[in-house]
């Protein structure tokens, strides 16, 4: 291996071990800083057990409204990833519409609930 990068990730929890903060920083990254997050998804492939190993997390003060474009964007790029490792193009396809499919639904449930 000739070249490493480190991610190192800061989670700050209240009294009850509640998320109140989110921020993480990068060796490749330009910013030289800690970024500011308020929610965060990270998925490990486990080969020798043939499991996704997940780690997610959200702060108190992230709304509804910003998980569900997080899913969705998720979703989205998801689906990007998918078709690049497989060339599977109508998978990707087919992950793309369900997305706008969930958007869609989460959308019309916040505007019934407005009424």
């Amino acid at each position: 291996m000739s070249k490493t990068s480190t991610i190192q990730i800061q989670v700050g929890l209240d009294e009850n071990k509640i998320p109140e903060s989110i921020a993480w920083s990068a060796t490749d990254n330009k910013e030289e800083r800690m970024t500011k997050a308020k929610a965060m998804m990270i998925s490990f492939w486990d080969p020798a057990e043939k499991a996704a190993l997940r780690i997610d997390l959200w702060t108190k003060d992230m709304m509804v409204d910003e998980m569900a474009d997080f899913f969705f964007q998720t979703l989205m790029t998801m689906a990007d990833t998918y078709v690049r490792a497989t060339q599977y193009k109508d998978q990707g396809e087919e992950m793309r519409a369900f997305a706008k499919d969930f958007f869609q639904k989460f959308q019309d449930k916040q505007a019934a609930e407005q009424k």
